[in-house]
């Protein structure tokens, strides 16, 4: 999944792509580079970020949406707001992807309304709060168990389970070792549906390795690979080559071992 942040706040990469049609092009590199989906958002939701309002999220990303959706690439809208769902979908979006897992009024009946795909995340706090002093007891059953719940939810609204992935959320409302922890142990989350990680150019990185956030390509696309060899079946990236890259030849050396032909002479 390659990133579209149509912001001007980005904390990945400080609103380069605000600019319609620089987003649009952006969209198409991502594609050209391999992306399997576009994630496009139009509020930023790194800590301390304001709210955007209702009319301006529209403006963002709708026309982008718009221009992306005849490239046969599946389109993800990246907001909490029902409203901003409903005309995301109908502009061409197939995903919903929400870092509030659908807990606002009226966005579990507008997902349960389509037949898109839906992508619920794990946020303890708003963004605005979330790094505050963030505490859990233990933060994989924590998680997981919210994770089920939520998905939950879905499955009593008549979602089918099929159209659910599950996000444990990175860096939102958790202290780099609540990260780490979580990353190590993905499998023990223990979740009903595939697992959608995004780990991409964010601070635990910087915190591991002392750098900046654009000097973490290197750092994101390791951590993508352990996030899928730990069970994540799909990473939100921002950068798109070198993660595919990576990705496809960790496949071809598990292809192998697998391979029972494959023995040693």
């Amino acid at each position: 999944m390659g990133v579209v942040n149509v912001t001007p706040d980005s904390f990945s990469d400080d609103g380069r792509h605000f600019d319609r049609q620089v987003a649009i092009d952006h969209g198409l590199q991502l594609i050209a580079e391999g992306a399997d989906i576009l994630d496009i958002g139009g509020e930023s939701t790194r800590p301390n970020a304001p709210e955007v309002r209702l009319e301006e999220e529209l403006r963002r990303v709708l026309p982008v949406i718009e221009a992306l959706a005849a490239h046969h690439v599946p389109l993800s809208i990246d907001t909490s707001k029902p409203e901003v769902m409903r005309r995301a979908l109908a502009a061409g979006a197939v995903i919903v992807n929400d870092v509030r897992a659908l807990q606002e009024p009226g966005a579990v009946e507008t997902v349960a309304a389509s037949d898109c795909g839906v992508v619920l995340m794990h946020m303890q706090g708003t963004p605005r709060t979330m790094q505050a002093d963030p505490h859990y007891d233990d933060v994989v059953a924590d998680v997981g168990g919210f994770l089920r719940a939520r998905f939950e939810v879905l499955r009593a609204a008549s979602v089918a389970a099929e159209r659910v992935l599950l996000d444990p959320g990175f860096g939102f409302g958790k202290t780099l070792e609540h990260n780490l922890r979580l990353l190590a142990r993905l499998r023990a989350l223990d979740v009903p549906a595939p697992l959608l990680v995004g780990l991409s150019r964010k601070s635990m990185l910087g915190a591991v390795t002392g750098r900046g956030v654009r000097e973490r390509v290197h750092a994101s696309v390791a951590a993508a690979l352990i996030a899928v060899q730990n069970g994540a079946q799909v990473v939100r990236v921002h950068d798109v080559a070198a993660t595919r890259d990576a990705l496809a030849l960790w496949a071809a050396v598990q292809a192998r071992d697998q391979d029972p032909k494959n023995t040693d002479a």
